[in-house]
């Protein structure tokens, strides 16, 4: 009889166990635009034709491999040459370069 009862309690708390409602945590996703040096990175499709046109000016075997711009409508433009080469260029909107 002890063995039916003890074996009554068992199946009683393991069925309770299972009957708990568990908490799922929930994995809140967050969009994050990461700056450098205040200037968030854009797609060439918001960069300018003047800053494009001044790129391939100046530097006719230049590809712009990265564009960020800041809240002045400055442009930082990583660059690479046929060469190997790569490097920083800074234009403002209106395809001018500037030192920053």
């Amino acid at each position: 009889m002890k063995k039916l009862i003890l074996a009554s309690v068992f199946t009683f708390v393991g069925l309770t166990a299972f009957a708990q409602e568990s908490e799922m945590a929930m994995a809140a996703s967050e969009v994050v635009e990461t700056t450098q040096d205040g200037f968030s990175e854009i797609t060439m499709d918001n960069l300018p034709e003047a800053v494009s046109a001044a790129v391939s000016k100046s530097y006719p075997s230049a590809t712009i491999d990265k564009a960020y711009v800041n809240d002045k409508n400055q442009y930082k433009l990583e660059v690479s040459l046929e060469d190997g080469t790569s490097g920083t260029l800074y234009a403002d909107e209106k395809g001018n370069w500037i030192e920053l």
